[in-house]
């Protein structure tokens, strides 16, 4: 049981996984340093964080964490959305818009807005009552056309559209299917299986990148993470920084 760098890889055939999931990132009350800056979050504490809340776990069970990491807010987005696109949890992706906010908010704050002269950018006008008043004529028109009677040519031309657009969509969604299992991305993992305790005192242990001061991490823990594991790819290539 040891931190190491590895690659997280979605398997097409994953199978279900029913686990608890404990996320922790710089927006958690009371774990992240809170400073007029923004939010900070070292992998020391968080994963202290995690280890605490493993140790107060009465049963044997299997332990899965998933870590990404940044001394800049740049190179932890780049690792979070890497993560996210991988393995797109609720959790993540929250972390991701808060970061990606309080990035945007620090490049504001280093600019001086430009007074404006002209006129806004024209845009579509939609309001509630418009857009009622429009699906309501769109629902008469599609009323009015299925009552319309229809001839055998017609009939055979929308079979034909629908084969198309079916084989059109299987295609589409094995292409989908491929594209996720060749994208990866680059995280620190521990996994572990037995006693809470002993699990919680090895994750504490050379912590990597003790540096960092963006972290988010997520700690999956059952009786049995088999799937989970089976997504980490370990190439011996990747020296620890």
């Amino acid at each position: 049981m040891t931190w190491r760098r590895a690659d997280i890889c979605l398997s097409s055939a994953l199978p279900p996984v029913t686990c608890s999931v404990l996320p922790v990132h710089p927006w958690v009350y009371g774990v992240g340093n809170v400073t007029d800056n923004g939010h900070y979050l070292s992998p020391a504490n968080a994963v202290a964080y995690l280890a605490e809340r493993l140790g107060a776990a009465a049963d044997n069970l299997a332990v899965c964490v998933w870590m990404v990491c940044g001394s800049g807010l740049g190179e932890f987005l780049q690792a979070l959305d890497a993560l996210t696109v991988v393995f797109p949890a609720p959790a993540l992706s929250q972390v991701a818009r808060q970061a990606r906010a309080m990035a945007e908010l620090a490049t504001v704050k280093m600019q001086i807005p430009a007074k404006s002269r002209t006129l806004p950018a024209a845009a579509p006008l939609s309001v509630a009552s418009c857009r009622q008043a429009l699906n309501a004529q769109r629902m008469v028109a599609a009323q009015q056309q299925a009552a319309a009677t229809m001839g055998l040519d017609a009939l055979k031309g929308m079979a034909e559209r629908f084969t198309s657009q079916r084989e059109a969509a299987l295609s589409e969604i094995s292409q989908t299917v491929q594209q996720m299992a060749q994208r990866s991305a680059l995280a620190w993992v521990f996994t572990g299986q037995g006693a809470p305790g002993v699990i919680a005192a090895e994750m504490l242990k050379n912590i990597p990148q003790p540096s960092a001061i963006y972290t988010a991490a997520m700690m999956f823990t059952g009786t049995a993470l088999d799937a989970l594991e089976s997504m980490i790819r370990e190439p011996d290539n990747y020296a620890r920084p």
